[in-house]
């Protein structure tokens, strides 16, 4: 038997576990209701020992309203179980009626509760379980890509044609300029910065072994890099989060296309193919910009630039850097449409994924670009 102070407490009945409830059940005492159904010692703070009620016993219940039928069923879903299936024995048909009104609406009437900020110690370590997260989807999205590529090569007719030469014209020919800007300046302040210093011990032919090696075989790789990152790597995730979005990439499957080889394929191709000529472009740019530097501050004519760039500039380092740039592009193309393939049914995570996109691929092409020059080092390159 409960105690007669008690407005809850459980038992088990034909093998189902049982909440009874007991007394007056309103507003007025809703904090004394609350300790007793879930404080220290309560009914459902002990479902350690039972399992979670699945049923409700409201035989001694003398009075109930709106405000104690939430409190009700709230706990309970707080405690693990579903107020939508639990079984009411033994009401008043007026008091089944509360709560089944409350219970009608219960789903409109969730409130999330804020969560505790965690110390210091757990935000890095929720951090570095995302950032976990985060690389394996990166491996798991790049063994399907080389898949669906290995595909592709084995049956060259499963590749959009189309599509392709629509993302080369996007990726490749609308970048030229604003990469043959970028490089130009940059050959531009390296000649200007490194001409200030060796002007002070007559050395000023050899600015032209400076910019010309570190532009082909560092500069050039990393700054186009760098700018493809930022402008194809978020173009390819709000393309794909848009159409993601828009329900375009369900009607794709829904036709029973593969996505990944009709918008993921010919993106990765368009980017590996278009950016070792985007890094030449840079790397002429880079040196015209030297030539005239040095032309209007250093009294180095066009002539002699290029007379003293065919000694300085052996081919290897030239072909170092854009040997780079594939790799830089295909990591590139992979982070960009696997952040576009998951973006969430909203449009902020669209804003989000992009912001990451930019950030992640910034970050990769600095790592590799370190890795390469590692490896290079160790081989006498």
């Amino acid at each position: 038997m409960a105690d007669a102070q008690r407005s809850c407490w459980i038992d088990e009945h034909d093998g189902q576990v049982v909440l009874h409830l007991g007394g007056a059940w309103r507003l007025s005492g809703l904090s004394e209701l609350s300790r007793q159904l879930c404080g220290p010692g309560a009914p459902l703070q002990a479902v350690a020992s039972h399992a979670v009620p699945t049923a409700v016993d409201g035989s001694q219940l003398t009075a109930i309203d709106t405000a104690a039928a939430l409190l009700l069923l709230d706990t309970l879903a707080e405690a693990g179980g579903d107020p939508q299936a639990l079984t009411l024995r033994h009401f008043d048909a007026r008091h089944e009626r509360i709560v089944e009104v409350v219970r009608g609406r219960f789903a409109g009437t969730a409130v999330q509760r804020r969560r505790r900020p965690l110390p210091l110690l757990g935000q890095l370590g929720k951090a570095t379980a995302d950032l976990g997260a985060l690389l394996l989807g990166h491996v798991e999205f790049f063994g399907r890509t080389l898949f669906e590529l290995a595909q592709v090569a084995v049956r060259p007719t499963r590749l959009r044609v189309h599509e392709l030469f629509a993302q080369l014209g996007q990726v490749g020919v609308n970048a030229i300029p604003v990469v043959a800007l970028v490089t130009f300046l940059i050959g531009v302040v390296m000649a200007y910065m490194l001409g200030l210093q060796a002007e002070k011990y007559g050395a000023n032919i050899f600015v032209v072994d400076g910019v010309a090696l570190g532009m082909t075989r560092e500069f050039s790789p990393l700054i186009v890099a760098t700018i493809m990152a930022g402008r194809s790597g978020a173009a390819f995730t709000a393309q794909l989060g848009t159409m993601k979005l828009t329900e375009e990439i369900d009607a794709i499957r829904t036709l029973g296309l593969s996505a990944p080889q009709v918008l993921v394929v010919p993106r990765v191709l368009a980017l590996v193919l278009t950016l070792p000529l985007l890094v030449f472009v840079g790397n002429v740019a880079g040196l015209a910009g030297a030539m005239l530097m040095s032309d209007l501050t250093l009294d180095i004519t066009p002539a002699t630039f290029m007379e003293r760039l065919h000694v300085a500039l052996a081919p290897r380092h030239y072909l170092i850097g854009l040997g780079k740039s594939p790799v830089f592009a295909l990591f590139i193309a992979i982070i960009g449409c696997r952040m576009g393939l998951s973006v969430s049914r909203d449009t902020r995570s669209i804003g989000i994924n992009t912001t990451s996109t930019v950030v992640q691929g910034i970050v990769a092409v600095i790592l590799l670009d370190a890795i390469f020059a590692v490896i290079f080092q160790e081989l006498n390159l």
